[in-house]
This record gives structure tokens, C-alpha cells and sequence, in this order.
């Protein structure tokens, strides 16, 4: 591992001689080197983090709240019903059932948390970072693990710098090293060691180091530690044990699990007291409260939140959309404003050079010329105008590339907007060449060149200029103006820089066009179809933009520029945000403050971008996405990646997230409302019955079977009305839910407790309660037991029916055939286990043909009653899940 003194002397040595000590040369290594090299420095692999080790997952999986309270329950369970019984009582029943539900509980959640980390591993490697490296002579891309040290790298704007290098070759070159120092402002970078003193050894001018990006220039670079040996690497080692931030939907699943514990906490002894006060036998008490507190514990909600999510994250691969973080899923769902570039997005990202004019707006071979050697020799940031300039030239003109060579380039950065190439003809002429945004490119050019001559530029040529630029605006067309400078020196020192382009002579300008996509329109409504706004954030100019959104019938009558918005304070920022769908002209920054206005008017936002101005936009919003074809920086920004630049992709990756929203909410919240109803019925049976309503290992296997039905849910699919409306995780709506929807469950109870009590057990045994004894007495009790143990199961699981959609169930909206066969399964066991010698062992009897059709009435009561209070319930709140 390098100290900071080896990078120090490192820092200090020149190009050649560190070259030297690494055995290599510019034109890179020798395949046969690389796995001597790797052997002997390491590989490039670095572990975000720590991968964690099967054990502790298992630990993990059996250490929850919930699976802590059920350990302890059984344990008392034990203790009570067989440790401190007598030989004779002794039963391990309770403590069987609640072992299954532990293992039950750990062990899904232990599979489910496997399958999501490999799922995890497995979308990232879907995608691809590269470097482009010399290897054998030949400029290739590779991925980033394949470095090894001493290979020689190209660098660009818009590249991650992939191990620690010592800079060889360098121009103009800003690196921005936030990862690493937080600093948010880019540092200039060199070839050559200039002594001074540096605080932090990042400050050397001559290092570039691993986690940092390229803002603007190009360079080459050798690699002097990969892996955990680069500095980002140590760091990293350093704090991969530190938990990440919880997000919304992690503080919500807390929220919820401890409002259960609380409430499990203060209604089960209430229903232990109440019954030693009412029944006498504190002991039979004890054990009914301890079955009511396990009845209150949804021990299976970390299996079925990690299988949404393992399924859901699947599931929107398959459509081109990789899920880099699982938990990004849910805000993914919540989404209520996107923003996004248009090119590449709303065009089709193939830009092609239309025209190639002159300032008489006329084409002219000299133009076109001129910008083939702008773009032929530019080794900077790589762009399609570039590449359909050089299409045109190839095609349109004959140029011999030998007759010219390059001397230096300027590369391009977003500040100025333009970049220049310095070219000398085999006669000796030296010319600057430069390309950019036209307000830039007449801001440097004092001359134009018209008609073959030299003239001044003037207001009266800025106005014709500008006004043709304007027409091809309109027509949707992109302009970049072309300037030369004869024979141009540097200013200072002896290479040229940004400083020398001036006094230059434009020539003309190219006009290229990229056709809007024909998916555009109907993808932008589809998104809004489903409660999700798109505004369009743009460097471009106000007139292309606008003629892009006018072809794809996008509202573009509210534009903010960039301009604008620096005069404008936070407060007319905040509400300009609201009603403007278009910004134009806009710094990289500015885009970042947008996202981050957005957020704070309490939207969730997504941001869709490609490129490195993108970057700090992404991570400003709730939900950073990118494309596979993206810059590096703007991939590693992302929680979301698109296998396709198409926001038809990107709406089904939004219905994907709010599709397992709402089967995780599914569960919480039915399960939530019907353990209220219960302990509420139970309270009821407490304070007015005999006995007890349902003995402890009835009400622990009511309970298992019901959990075990749920694991279902995650292979339930949702309604479309769901699905056009952004959701967000609101926790206080998990305790009014309960209230509301929970009691109606006991209505039916109470009305079963009442035909069981007083017409159908007096009916089947020939005499009321009060008048048995001995074995009648317990058979009567045994009756009561199985009749509510089957019409509880039966009310508790076609709630889940009830409860996961809006409309009426099981006609306007039915489960998934998993669900209804799961749940159909469980139904019919429960109803069958009162006849069976297991039933008998857990003290069930046979019920008559009296209490089924009492069942049919009361679940067809029930269900007509939960569907009334749960439209009331949405009219209230707005939504039931």
C-alpha cells in the first residue's frame, strides 16, 4: 500500500522516469505484461461495500423485532406449558407453532435477502463502465477491473478516472475531486511538477486519483495503484462498515413495525389481566395474552418487503430497467415530476450535419472543410455532432489527411461552450480552428469572411447572423458557428491557450438536426397519464427547444432561461419552478438548483440524464436515472439505469416501482387492520364470556396459517387506477387505517360469538352454557373454539381479498392466481382441521351443517360491509393502499 510520501516522489519524478519504474511506454503495455503487472500490484477491484458474509446474513435474518418478541414468547410458552407443568400437562403445542413461525420468518427473509444481493450483483454487472487504455499500440476499451498498473489511459471530459495516475500528457485538463476532498470546484491539473507546498497530497497537480471525473480537457495517464490500493480505495476499505442514510421507505417499515410492537406491548397484557380477573385461572390467562401478542406480531413483513423488492427490481429488468439500489424502488413508484434533456430523449439521438453555410447563408465546401479538421483532430469529449461533421466531410469531400497535422487543441468545456483544434497544411500554414455555441463563437471573432474577403465584424453582420441562426432555430435545427485564426501565437508562455482565441474570423455556421422520436408524444403523455409531470431542462437555445416540444406536441408556452432564473431569489425560484415546464440556456448548476426547488415544494423527483453537466442534477434528486450509454460519472450517479434512452422504458420502470409499493402496502395494511379487529373481538370475548373465545394454540396456528397465505402477495398484481397516481410512503396512515378499517372484522365476530353461544352450540349439545358441566361443559367450549377459529380464518383471509384493491372484489378485481390458490389453500385447511385427529389433539370439534351456512351469511356480510367503510375510508383520505 502506497504511504503518501511513495505518492509524493511519485508526484515529483518526470513522465520518462516514472515510466521507467513501471516498465512501461506510451504506447502501453504488452499483453503478455498485464498478468505479470496484476500479479505483482493487485487487480482493480474495490468492494462499495463489504460484501456481507453468509453468517451475519443469517443473523440478521433471525434478529428482528418481531422474530425477538416471538423468541421470548416461545420461551415463556415453554417454560409455562411444559418446563413448570406437570407431568401430565405438559405440552409443547404453543412452542412448536411459534418455533415454526421464527424459522418460518428467518428463514424466508435469510433466502429473500440472498436472492436480493445476488440480484443486486447481477444488475450491476448489467452495467458497463469502461476506460479507453493503449495496449499493444492500439487505443481500446476495456472495463475498469481490467486495469492494471502501468497501463496508459485516455482521458476525457466526462470520464471517471479509473485507478490513482501519474499524468504524462496533459491539456487543459480540470478534474473534479468532490468524492475525495468534498471541494465542489474542479482543480487544474498538469504533466509536469512544479515544487511547492501542497496540504493534502490530492492538491499535487500532477496525481489524478481514482472516484474523481474529468470536467474538461483530455489527458494521458499512467496507472500507479489500482484497487484498494488508490487512495478512494483506502478510504473506501475505511467506511464500508458505516450504514447507509435509511431512506423514506426504510424509516417507514420502522415506523410501522414498532407502532405494531407498541400497541402488541399495551394490548396484550390488557387481554391478560382482563381474562385472570374475568376466568380465575391466571395461568390459561397468561398463555391467551401471550397467543394474542404473537397474533399481533406480523413476523413475516421483512420476508415480504425483501421479496417485493427482489421481485420488483427483476421484474423491471426484464422491460430495460436496472435497479442499481433496491430501495430506490419505492421513490422510483413516487415520482411526480421527471426532468430530462431532450436530446437523446424526445429526439432520436442520430443528429446529422443539414447544412454547412457561410455568413451569406449559403453552403460552401470551405465550411465544411474547416469543421472536419475542428472534428477530426479533437481527442476531447466525443459527441455525435462531431461524428456526423466528419460523415458529411467523408462524404461530400475529398481530404487527405496526410496533408495536414495536428499541432494542439483547446479542448471543449462547458463554461465557454466551444473547443478548438490547431492544425499546420504540409506548406506550413498553421491555423486555429474553432467550433461552439454561436453567442460564444461571435464573442471571440472581430472579422468575417464574405464573398472570399476579410471584413469587420459589425453590428450590422452580428444582426444577420444572428437573425439566420434564429430561422434554422425555428425549424428545430441546432447551430454551431466556425471561426478560424491564421497563424496564431500564444499569448503566454509557449502553448496556446483558452486566452488565444480571439480575434478570430467566422466563417459560417452547421446547422444539424435531430429528429424528434416518434415514441416522444406518447411517452410524455403516458407518464402524465400515470401522475407524473416531464419538464425538459436544456443548455440548448430557447428556439430549437421550442421548435422540438411544438413537434412532439409538448406545452412549451412557459419557458425559463437560464438567465432569468439567476435574477430570480429562492421564493420566485420555488413558485417558477411550478408553473414552467421548459428551462433553456441552463447552466449545470442551475439544473441542480431546479431539482433541488422541485424537492423542496415537496415533490419527488426524478432526474434523466446522460452526461457529465448531469451529474450533480441526478444526485440532487430523489431518484438519479441514466442510460447504459451514459458517461461514466453520470452511470455512477444513478440509482436507476436504462438499458435505452426512451421514456417509454422509463414509465413502465415507474409502474414496476409503484407495483411493489402497493403489494408491500397490501400486506401492512390488511394484516395490520385485521390483528386490530381481533384483539378487539377479543377484548369483547374478555369481558363478557365465560371462557376463553379460542384457546392459545388455536389462536398461534390461526395465525400461522394466515402468515403463511400472505407470502402470496408478492405475486399479486395491481389494479391500473393504482397505478396512474405517484405513491408515497406515509406512515401515520398505517395507525388511521387500523382504527377505521379494523373493527369491522368484529362486528362479525361478535354477531358469531353470539349464534355460536346462544342458538347453534345450545342446539347441537341440547342445553344452554350455564346448564353444562364436566365434559358437556368442554364440549360446548370446544364447539365455540372451532366455530370462531374457522369463521376468524375465513374473515381474516378474504380480507386480503377486500383490502387489496379499490373496486369490489372478486368482481371488478381479482387476485393473481397464486394468491387465490395460496389463500384458497388455507381456507380449506382451517375448515377441515376441526375434523381431523390434529384438530381434535388442539381441542376442535366437528361443527354442524348450522354453522356454514352462519359462515356463508357472515362473510357475505362482512365483505359487503368492509367494501362500504373502505369507500367511505377512500373518500375520506383519498386512497386506500
Amino acid at each position: 500500500m502506497y504511504e503518501t510520501k511513495d505518492y509524493i516522489k511519485i508526484a515529483q519524478q518526470t513522465p520518462k522516469t516514472v515510466l521507467q519504474i513501471f516498465d512501461s511506454q506510451l504506447s502501453g503495455l504488452k499483453k503478455q505484461d498485464l498478468n505479470e503487472q496484476r500479479e505483482k500490484y493487485g487487480s482493480n477491484k474495490i468492494n462499495y461495500q463489504r460484501k456481507t458474509p453468509l453468517s451475519i446474513q443469517f443473523f440478521q435474518a433471525f434478529i428482528t423485532p418481531f422474530t425477538i418478541v416471538l423468541a421470548i414468547l416461545g420461551l415463556i410458552s415453554f417454560c409455562t406449558d411444559y418446563l413448570w407443568s406437570a407431568p401430565a400437562d405438559r405440552d409443547l403445542t404453543g412452542t412448536i407453532i411459534i418455533s415454526i413461525m421464527v424459522l418460518t420468518s428467518g428463514i424466508m427473509t435469510l433466502i429473500q435477502s440472498v436472492k436480493s444481493n445476488n440480484a443486486a450483483d447481477k444488475l450491476q454487472s448489467m452495467v458497463k463502465v469502461t476506460t479507453g487504455v493503449y495496449r499493444d499500440g492500439y487505443l481500446q476499451e476495456i472495463p475498469l477491473d481490467d486495469l492494471v498498473v502501468g497501463d496508459i489511459v485516455k482521458l476525457a471530459a466526462g470520464d471517471m478516472i479509473p485507478a490513482d495516475l501519474r499524468l504524462l500528457q496533459v491539456r487543459d485538463l480540470f478534474i473534479s475531486q468532490a468524492a475525495l476532498t468534498g471541494e465542489s470546484y474542479p482543480v487544474e491539473k498538469h504533466a509536469e511538477y512544479e515544487a511547492s507546498k501542497y496540504e493534502n497530497i490530492t492538491d499535487s497537480p500532477t496525481l489524478a486519483f481514482m472516484g474523481s471525473n474529468v470536467v474538461s480537457g483530455t489527458a494521458m495517464g499512467m496507472v500507479i495503484a489500482v484497487g484498494k490500493e488508490t487512495r478512494f480505495g483506502q478510504v473506501t476499505q475505511s467506511i464500508t462498515n458505516n450504514k447507509p442514510t435509511p431512506t423514506n421507505f426504510d424509516l417507514g417499515i420502522s415506523q410501522t413495525s414498532w407502532l405494531l410492537i407498541r400497541f402488541m406491548a399495551v394490548m396484550a397484557p390488557i387481554v391478560c389481566v382482563l381474562n385472570g380477573l374475568t376466568k380465575g385461572d391466571w395461568g390459561q390467562a397468561l398463555l391467551f395474552g401471550l397467543s394474542t401478542a404473537v397474533g399481533l406480531t406480523p413476523e413475516m413483513l421483512p420476508v415480504i418487503v425483501t421479496t417485493n423488492l427482489v421481485r420488483g427490481a427483476l421484474r423491471m429488468s426484464k422491460s430495460g430497467t436496472i435497479v442499481k439500489n433496491i430501495n430506490s424502488i419505492q421513490n422510483f413508484g413516487a415520482m411526480d415530476v421527471l426532468c430530462t434533456d431532450k436530446t437523446g430523449t424526445l429526439t432520436q439521438d442520430k443528429i446529422i450535419l443539414e447544412y454547412h453555410y457561410n455568413v451569406n447563408h449559403q453552403e460552401e465546401d470551405q465550411v465544411l472543410k474547416y469543421a472536419y479538421l475542428n472534428s477530426r483532430f479533437q481527442t476531447g469529449l466525443n459527441n455525435l455532432m462531431d461524428k456526423a461533421v466528419i460523415k458529411a466531410a467523408e462524404r461530400e469531400l475529398s481530404i487527405d489527411d496526410d496533408w495536414y497535422e495536428k499541432v494542439d487543441e483547446l479542448p471543449f468545456d462547458f463554461s465557454r461552450r466551444r473547443m478548438s483544434t490547431i492544425v499546420e497544411e504540409a506548406d506550413g500554414k498553421i491555423e486555429m480552428i474553432t467550433k461552439g455555441a454561436i453567442e460564444e463563437m461571435l464573442e471571440v471573432s472581430d472579422f468575417v469572411r464574405s464573398k472570399g474577403k476579410d471584413e469587420p465584424l459589425t453590428d450590422a453582420w452580428k444582426d444577420q447572423i444572428l437573425t439566420q441562426v434564429a430561422d434554422l432555430n425555428q425549424d428545430g435545427l441546432r447551430v454551431l458557428g466556425l471561426a478560424i485564426k491564421n497563424y496564431p501565437t500564444p499569448s503566454v508562455g509557449d502553448e496556446l491557450s483558452v486566452a488565444d482565441e480571439s480575434e478570430m474570423i467566422f466563417l459560417g455556421y452547421l446547422a444539424f438536426l435531430d429528429p424528434p422520436k416518434s415514441t416522444a408524444a406518447k411517452s410524455i403523455q403516458a407518464l402524465k397519464d400515470h401522475g407524473t409531470d416531464v419538464k425538459i431542462i436544456t443548455g440548448d437555445s430557447l428556439l430549437v427547444t421550442k421548435a422540438v416540444c411544438r413537434n412532439i406536441n409538448f406545452d412549451a408556452d412557459n419557458v425559463l432561461t437560464g438567465a432569468k432564473i439567476q435574477n430570480l431569489t429562492d421564493q420566485e425560484l420555488a413558485e417558477a419552478v411550478e408553473v414552467n415546464n421548459v428551462f433553456v440556456k441552463v447552466s449545470p448548476e442551475q439544473k441542480a438548483q431546479i431539482v433541488k426547488t422541485l424537492r423542496n415544494n415537496n415533490h419527488v423527483v426524478g432526474f434523466l440524464g446522460d452526461g457529465i453537466n448531469d451529474a450533480p442534477s441526478m444526485k440532487s434528486a430523489d431518484v438519479g436515472i441514466s442510460v447504459d450509454t451514459a458517461v461514466d460519472i453520470a452511470k455512477q450517479s444513478a440509482s436507476i439505469v436504462l438499458l435505452q434512452k426512451d421514456l417509454m422504458i422509463l414509465e413502465q420502470g415507474v409502474v414496476g416501482g409503484r407495483q411493489t409499493f402497493g403489494n408491500i402496502m397490501k400486506y401492512i395494511k390488511a394484516t395490520c387492520s385485521s390483528n386490530f379487529g381481533n384483539v378487539f373481538s377479543v377484548l369483547c370475548a374478555s369481558a363478557f364470556l365465560p371462557f376463553l373465545p379460542m384457546q392459545p394454540m388455536q389462536l398461534l396456528l390461526l395465525n400461522l396459517i394466515y402468515d403463511l397465505s400472505c407470502l402470496s402477495i408478492p405475486w399479486d398484481h395491481m389494479d391500473q387506477e393504482y397505478l396512474r397516481v405517484p405513491r408515497k410512503w406515509e406512515a401515520k396512515s398505517i395507525s388511521s387505517f387500523m382504527k377505521y378499517i379494523g373493527p369491522t372484522s368484529s362486528v362479525f365476530d361478535i354477531t358469531t360469538y353470539i349464534a355460536m353461544y346462544w342458538v347453534i352450540c345450545p342446539a347441537v349439545l341440547g342445553q344452554f352454557f350455564p346448564a353444562t358441566a364436566g365434559a358437556g361443559r368442554q364440549e360446548f367450549i370446544q364447539l365455540f373454539n372451532s366455530g370462531w377459529f374457522v369463521e376468524s380464518l375465513w374473515t381474516q383471509t378474504l380480507v386480503i381479498h377486500v383490502l387489496r384493491t379499490e373496486k369490489i372484489p372478486f368482481i371488478q378485481s381479482r387476485a393473481s392466481g397464486i394468491v387465490t390458490l395460496v389463500t384458497s389453500i388455507a381456507l380449506l385447511f382451517g375448515s377441515v382441521l376441526p375434523f381431523t385427529n390434529i384438530g381434535r389433539h388442539l381441542q376442535l370439534t366437528a361443527l354442524p351443517v348450522s354453522f356454514w351456512f352462519l359462515l356463508a351469511a357472515t362473510c357475505v356480510a362482512y365483505i359487503v360491509l368492509v367494501t362500504f367503510v373502505k369507500n367511505w375510508y377512500i373518500k375520506k383520505t383519498g386512497s386506500l393502499l
